[in-house]
């Protein structure tokens, strides 16, 4: 898992526009949270907004210091039954929130890693598209939707983007307008709802 405290210098009150409302605190809060409350068996699923809500306030009284030991104490435990069981909401909600984070601190990076890589392709398998859409990465292309007669020949729409970026907008970071000036072939008009997990942005997020 993420070594916080060694990839970046945190300015703990910065803002987040991917997280409206939180800082790099609250974000680092609410991840070690999680872990907590998985660990413990409190959260088996994705947390309401009340529960992410009561997951920021726990650590309010904490220095980021107190919370990233607390992190580092409970990411081995995690990460063991992360493995174990493939969890694969905990990684991509790690992953989303470490470039929610350097996106936040001007500190971009980490972008061609294997979590990036391997979450783009789940996240792009798992798109369901009311009509037939092909989206090509950098290396590889994934057809989703149902079928057009005809043994699905000749998609209706067409989107070229890359894994990174194909990662984030299914994460809900990018606006609908974002979205909708993606690399289209075709009227995505049909699809710019279904594109995203989470989301999408209420304003423009940009990396």
């Amino acid at each position: 898992m993420c070594a916080w405290s060694g990839i970046w210098p945190i300015r703990h009150r910065a803002p987040v526009p991917a997280c409206p409302g939180w800082s790099v605190r609250d974000v680092v809060a609410h991840l070690t949270a999680v872990v907590e409350d998985v660990l413990a068996g409190r959260l088996t699923g994705p947390p309401s907004d009340e529960q992410t809500a009561a997951q920021v306030a726990r650590f309010r009284d904490r220095s980021l210091s107190e919370i990233l030991a607390r992190w580092v104490e409970l990411a081995p435990p995690f990460e063991e039954m992360v493995d174990g069981f493939e969890v694969w909401p905990a990684v991509l909600d790690v992953a989303t929130h470490e470039h929610d984070i350097r996106g936040a601190l001007g500190e971009p990076g980490a972008r061609h890693t294997v979590v990036v890589r391997v979450g783009a392709e789940r996240l792009l398998t798992w798109l369901q598209p009311p009509i037939p859409l092909r989206v090509v990465v950098e290396d590889a292309e994934y057809r989703v939707g149902p079928a057009r007669d005809g043994e699905g020949e000749g998609e209706i729409v067409v989107l070229t983007t890359d894994r990174f970026d194909a990662f984030r907008w299914r994460m809900g970071r990018r606006s609908r307008a974002q979205l909708a000036n993606l690399q289209w072939t075709g009227d995505p008009t049909p699809i710019l709802d279904h594109l995203v997990v989470f989301g999408p942005a209420p304003t423009d997020i940009y990396e």
